[in-house]
């Protein structure tokens, strides 16, 4: 609106400009043209004068003609600028139409925002209410930990010392056990030596209801799919045909080998089972876990008695006493054997050497241990005094596994050089030393066996064949070619037969 009435006003200022200018030039010439008539007549003399007047009166009315040429062209740039000032104006006047719809838009917006922030600021004030209470109840729950801390101890000190005064109970008992046995070892030394000759139990005497002659296995009975990552660690139990067999799946599984099928698993192993061992009772069973614990478990109720800590690596072997069902021995990666007591659940004794054992025996008494090393020796320990007895290079490079025979007096010992050697337990001195083509030792925990009436050797290869050896000439007298991947450990059972493998993929095969 402004700016067609300032248009306006241009227009009507340069409208009345122009009738002002013909005014005047009218006027003029009415003015002078009765001076023209009166000197046109008689005044013929003058003429020259009015002649240079009317000139003057034609310039100027020229200049009055320019000024109205200059004007009309100031009219129509001062109607161009209108016209663009009025677009102008039409397009700022549309931009704050818009800028009024957005600020309608934004007011309730910020409406919106204004009532979601009283909503949140209300509800930040509760959850501020309910911090506080909740810090309250965990400085209260925190003080009744405190307390029941100090309760627990109170009641743990309570607990080790009854202990004690148990141990000494047990120590005194077991002083009195062991002269009780003293005294009476001497009086059946004379009935041990006539139920053993040269190490071989006689069938007709006293103490071989178990006994049977081992014969070469030849046919695979069962193809048992065990364990799943493989399976390199299984044991017959003592005088008996169940298997137990451990993976690394973390289970430890017993198996009938009569008819192939799984009686139990027993779980809580924390990691891979790297060797299993048997008490003389059969009645408890222990798994080496890669996890560096011991695991203890009950075989007739399937439950964990005792997970044993100390290990500060993977436990690679375990063995129990074949005269007591306490005494337990375990070897780990941190160069450390140590003896164990099951009956009250912790480390007794921790033999240390500069080289990882990989492998372990009992002895027959129960006194001594034969353990295999990585540096390829065997060496013999008291187990009470963890006093080195003796020492003997067994194998150019590792020892893989340690096999007592069933009378005691011969060692077997498998190293990573492919080579099987038995030992005369008593002197540590080589009895035979097995080799054959082909057979190649598949890892530093692959077990091999010695049968029950030591006439054989039965040990894996990394190519899937189980080779058997007569010990009598230290020939192969079998070669077992059914599992697809390498053979990690060998068990036969003390009645003679069967004999077990396990391999790489956790496929165990009962031969027969």
């Amino acid at each position: 609106m402004f700016g067609w009435s300032q248009e306006d006003a241009f227009a009507r200022a340069i409208k009345h400009a122009l009738k002002a200018l013909k005014k005047r030039h009218l006027l003029e010439e009415g003015a002078h043209s009765p001076a023209f008539v009166a000197l046109s007549r008689p005044i013929l003399s003058h003429g020259s004068e009015w002649k240079e007047k009317a000139e003057n009166l034609e310039v100027e009315i020229q200049h009055c003609y320019k000024a109205q040429s200059r004007l009309s062209e100031q009219l129509v740039v001062e109607v161009s600028e209108s016209r663009a000032l009025k677009a102008l104006i039409q397009e700022k006047e549309s931009l704050i139409s818009k800028l009024q719809d957005e600020l309608s838009q934004s007011r309730e917006q910020c409406s919106v925002l204004t009532q979601s922030l009283d909503e949140k600021t209300k509800a930040l004030e509760l959850l501020l209410t309910e911090h506080k209470d909740l810090r309250a109840a965990l400085e209260t729950a925190t003080a009744k930990a405190n307390n029941l801390e100090a309760e627990n101890k109170m009641l743990v000190d309570r607990w080790m010392l009854e202990k004690m005064k148990e141990a000494e109970r047990v120590n005194e008992a077991n002083a009195l056990f062991e002269g009780e046995v003293n005294s009476h070892q001497g009086s059946s030394i004379q009935a041990l030596a006539h139920q053993q000759v040269d190490g071989v139990v006689r069938q007709f005497e006293e103490g071989a209801e178990y006994y049977v002659e081992s014969k070469i296995p030849t046919t695979p009975k069962f193809r048992i799919p065990a364990h799943e990552g493989g399976s390199s660690a299984i044991l017959f139990e003592h005088n008996s045909t169940k298997l137990v067999s451990g993976g690394h799946d973390k289970a430890v599984k017993i198996w009938d080998t009569f008819s192939g099928s799984q009686i139990r698993t027993l779980y809580g192993c924390l990691g891979s089972v790297l060797d299993i061992c048997i008490t003389h009772d059969n009645k408890t069973v222990l798994a080496a876990s890669s996890e560096n614990n011991l695991y203890v478990w009950d075989i007739s109720s399937g439950r964990v008695r005792h997970t044993l800590t100390g290990h500060m690596d993977k436990v690679c072997a375990v063995d129990a006493s074949r005269v007591s069902s306490r005494n337990v021995v375990s070897a780990a990666y941190d160069r450390t054997i140590k003896v164990w007591d099951l009956q009250k659940g912790y480390c007794v004794n921790t033999l240390l050497f500069h080289s990882n054992c990989n492998a372990l025996s009992f002895s027959m008494d129960g006194h001594t241990i034969c353990s295999g090393h990585v540096d390829g020796n065997l060496r013999l320990w008291d187990i009470q005094t963890g006093r080195l007895l003796s020492e003997v290079a067994a194998h150019s490079v590792a020892v893989t596994s340690l096999s007592l025979s069933r009378n005691g007096n011969v060692i077997l010992s498998s190293g990573r050089d492919n080579v099987h050697n038995l030992f005369d337990m008593r002197t540590l001195e080589i009895c035979a030393s097995l080799r054959g083509t082909g057979s190649r030792v598949a890892s530093n925990w692959s077990r091999s066996c010695i049968s029950p009436d030591g006439g054989y050797v039965a040990a894996g290869s990394s190519d899937g064949s189980v080779y058997i050896w007569s010990v009598s000439n230290s020939k192969i007298v079998s070669t077992l070619k059914e599992h697809t991947a390498p053979v990690l450990c060998c068990s036969w059972s003390n009645l003679g037969k069967p004999l077990a493998t396990s391999d790489k993929n956790g496929n165990i095969r009962i031969w027969t």
